[in-house]
């Protein structure tokens, strides 16, 4: 049940009940003293922000000098209701100039109660969008003195903002040149043993783009991801076309994807917010392309001196490049003089990290770079091998390359004036956690 609350409080650090409202008669109106008496005097705050006391339980969080807690008495959505509350606090400081704190409260007693109204019907959460709620209540908060005033841009047509389910984009939006941005960001997480098995692998990427189009847009984005192709073809009836196909996991969208229509045709269609936005976040755990190949090779040559040998392949095309470089391969915290040679790139010794670190500006792709260092320690009366020795880390970024195999087959912009745009696509991966033992 999407239940949030049967009643808000709002109280200081020493328990006072500065604003409150009842949502539901299942609680009594002295349940803030259970919550003063059982949790803030027995100093147990921290320990969990969910407690149940008798047949009621309490959802609180602290912001800036304010507790807010959330009373319920039925099994009701906890992430719900904490959510509610981060939303709900983000809108108030709008209102406020940017500050949420004991005297915002005081200093807006009326205009909490009409808000609180608002966003909250019988315990069910409505709408929080502010951009929504300022052009029915135009009331302006007190402001804090200290907090600089936003700059407010007219929305027109309130009715349609109001009642439609577009509220993250306001109509007559203009532009002279119609154009969107689309990046695809991705992070490579690997761990690999020290004979060149891979141990864990995944990626994780989200989809960021930048609108500038006039109107109110509908888009429509086709991937090559294995689910999205079977049901186009599917509703096609033909045959799915071969080629790469990857699947995702843990897909989140932003609110502005149409889900309905994404559960029926596996496509992702929306109406695009104005300026910059995360489409959708995903994780793909197999078939992943790992950009890179680190072979090492570390001696100990007696007591004092170590040899470490580093060779680095680049598997993504030979058109490619990656930027920024960096390998850090740990040493003894009793290093005492290093010496290097290296194929590409420079090296050097870092005393406060305990690791050398082999920066490459410009790795082109399908070629390898070898670092060899000697490495002398000082020795220790009470020096013992380290078993397990940390792994080698490694940072980078690929242009125009993805690791999960992920590509855009088509952005299509639907607009009821008709007018050309420009579609820009980018792809780049990065090193998440991308570590090799040795």
């Amino acid at each position: 049940m999407p239940v949030a609350a049967s009643a808000i409080y709002f109280l200081n650090l020493r328990g006072d009940v500065l604003i409150n409202r009842l949502y539901r008669d299942d609680v009594g109106g002295n349940m803030v003293d259970a919550f003063r008496m059982h949790i803030m005097q027995t100093k147990e705050l921290g320990t969990c922000p969910v407690r149940q006391i008798g047949g009621c339980s309490f959802l609180y969080m602290r912001i800036s000098n304010v507790y807010i807690v959330i009373v319920v008495s039925s099994n009701a959505n906890v992430s719900c209701a904490f959510k509610f509350v981060v939303e709900a606090v983000a809108l108030f400081k709008s209102y406020f100039g940017g500050t949420f704190d004991e005297d915002a409260i005081r200093n807006n007693f009326v205009l909490i109660y009409e808000l609180l109204d608002e966003i909250m019907d019988f315990g069910y959460p409505q709408n929080l969008s502010p951009e929504i709620l300022k052009l029915y209540i135009t009331q302006e908060g007190v402001r804090s003195p200290f907090s600089s005033k936003p700059s407010d841009k007219p929305v027109p047509n309130a009715t349609l903002q109001v009642t439609g389910a577009v509220g993250w984009r306001r109509e007559g939006l203009v532009y002279k040149k119609n154009e969107v941005f689309l990046d695809i960001v991705e992070s490579v997480n690997l761990l690999m043993s020290s004979k060149g098995n891979v141990l864990r692998c995944d990626v994780t990427g989200k989809i960021l783009m930048k609108c500038f189009l006039s109107g109110m847009p509908d888009l429509k984005l086709g991937l090559n991801d294995k689910i999205g192709l079977e049901k186009e073809a599917q509703l096609k009836s033909r045959p799915a076309k071969s080629g790469k196909t990857i699947e995702l996991d843990d897909v989140t969208f932003h609110q502005c994807v149409n889900l309905t229509r994404f559960n029926s045709e596996k496509t992702v269609s929306f109406v695009p917010p104005d300026g910059e936005f995360e489409l959708m976040k995903y994780r793909i755990t197999e078939g992943v392309n790992l950009p890179f190949r680190v072979l090492p090779t570390i001696k100990e040559l007696g007591r004092t001196r170590m040899e470490i040998n580093v060779k680095v392949k680049s598997v993504f095309g030979a058109k490619m490049f990656a930027l920024g470089v960096v390998v850090k391969v740990p040493v003894p915290k009793q290093t005492a003089k290093t010496s290097f040679q290296t194929t590409s790139g420079k090296a050097k010794y870092n005393a406060s990290i305990d690791s050398l670190v082999w920066k490459i500006r410009k790795f082109p792709g399908q070629t390898e770079a070898t670092m060899s260092a000697e490495v002398e320690l000082i020795s220790t009366m009470g020096e013992k091998k380290l078993a397990n020795r940390p792994p080698i880390q490694m940072e980078f970024q690929v242009p125009m390359f993805t690791a999960s195999g992920l590509r855009v087959r088509f952005l299509k912009v639907w607009e009821k004036s008709g007018y050309n745009t420009v579609e820009w696509v980018r792809y780049i991966t990065r090193a998440g956690s991308y570590e090799i033992r040795c």
